[in-house]
């Protein structure tokens, strides 16, 4: 009689009215809110444009299912493909059956699309989001717990898992109480999500390494404990299929690590990388943003990072010494007017002189230039 055990839940859905909740769906949508919540945050505090890990929520989050399912189907296609299978059973992905690794693949897919929608490097974004995909690994895999699925060996230790009769893998009915793999990948995953946040910030890892650490930190895990599962997989030499890609994945990881370090060393700037996307304004000299002329036309910033009104036509005007804008005439000569409408140049102390009908210099005794103030002005 075993005296201390986890005990798995009497039911895995609810129903409210026609509508069942599942609680293997409830992880599933706990783990994405998580996940985007905490990417939303790192990427905000990085300087990054607001909205951007939003869009490539939209874009990763279904990509990233669909993949996480095709991958199951594909690795382990008997139930629905074999002998006495379902084939429509495929498509029933609230009753579990999800891949890692085909989420990650197609969520990559998605995420890229994102990205380049939103101009920003898909480096960046991972390295931003991992520490928050593995919190939603480590809430997700309570689904399992909700399923009765994918626990390990018999065990007599107090932790050991409960499974009902019912739901044991053939082979084991005699024995109660099992290895709670879920908890052991939710309790890895969330550890590394601790571990990626102080290398990143002791190491200031970028360019998509922060990333390559969570894979490789996730596979070295993912081995051991798949060692003690005992749900049917296929095996090669040995090792279920699962081990071989976790030690093929790890190998990756690794050599981008190294490689990235050496090619592409430091961490992006966020603020300078995150492009203004689609419909964006381009930033002024000091990052402020510069108002668009009648013709939609962007002005340039003067020298002190102050911007500049635009004329009639859509072009800059010149901005003078002290950063002030100086009106523009019609034919897009930037002068000073007079009382009549006529441009003025200016004197040597900064004055302005009025002008004769025909054009003659002032009274300080200046010609006057075909193009006033072309001397004391400065062009963006």
């Amino acid at each position: 009689m075993d005296v201390a055990y986890i005990p798995s839940p009497s039911r895995g859905v609810w129903h409210l009215g026609p509508l069942p909740l599942r609680g293997y769906a409830l992880c599933i949508i706990l783990g994405v809110i998580a996940a985007v919540w905490i990417s939303e945050r790192r990427w905000d505090a990085r300087g990054g444009r607001r909205g951007v890990i939003g869009e490539v929520a939209i874009w990763a989050v279904p990509f990233g299912i669909v993949g996480a399912r095709i991958y199951h189907v594909i690795t382990t296609p008997d139930p629905y493909f074999g002998a006495g299978g379902h084939p429509w059973e495929a498509f029933a992905i609230w009753k579990g059956g999800i891949g890692i690794w085909g989420a990650i693949s197609g969520g990559a897919l998605g995420a890229w699309i994102a990205c380049r929608r939103q101009g920003v490097p898909l480096p960046a974004v991972a390295d931003v989001a991992a520490p928050g995909i593995a919190v939603a690994q480590a809430i997700g895999r309570w689904g399992n717990w909700f399923n009765q699925e994918l626990y390990g060996k018999p065990t007599n230790l107090p932790w050991g898992l409960k499974i009902d009769l019912d739901k044991r893998v053939a082979g084991y009915e005699n024995y109660t109480t099992f290895h709670p793999t879920f908890l052991y990948e939710s309790l890895w995953v969330l550890a590394l999500a601790g571990v990626l946040i102080w290398a990143e910030r002791r190491y200031q890892l970028g360019h998509g390494r922060l990333f390559a650490l969570y894979v490789a930190g996730y596979t070295l895990g993912r081995a051991w404990i798949e060692y003690l599962r005992i749900d049917t997989a296929h095996r090669f030499g040995g090792l279920r299929l699962n081990d071989w890609v976790s030690f093929v994945v790890f190998i990756l990881a690794v050599t981008y690590i190294v490689i990235s370090s050496r090619d592409r060393p430091g961490r992006e700037d966020l603020a300078a990388v995150a492009g203004p996307g689609k419909g964006g304004a381009p930033p002024g000299r000091a990052g402020q943003s510069s108002p668009v002329g009648r013709d939609g036309e962007s002005s340039p910033a003067g020298r002190d990072g102050e911007s500049s009104p635009v004329g009639r036509d859509g072009e800059s005007s010149p901005v003078g010494r002290d950063g002030e804008s100086s009106p523009r005439g019609r034919d897009g000569e930037s002068s000073p007017r007079g009382r009549d409408g006529e441009s003025s140049p200016a004197g040597r102390d900064g004055e302005s002189s009025p002008r004769g009908r025909d054009g003659e210099s002032s009274p300080a005794g200046e010609p006057v230039s075909d193009h006033p103030g072309a001397d004391r002005s400065s062009h963006a």
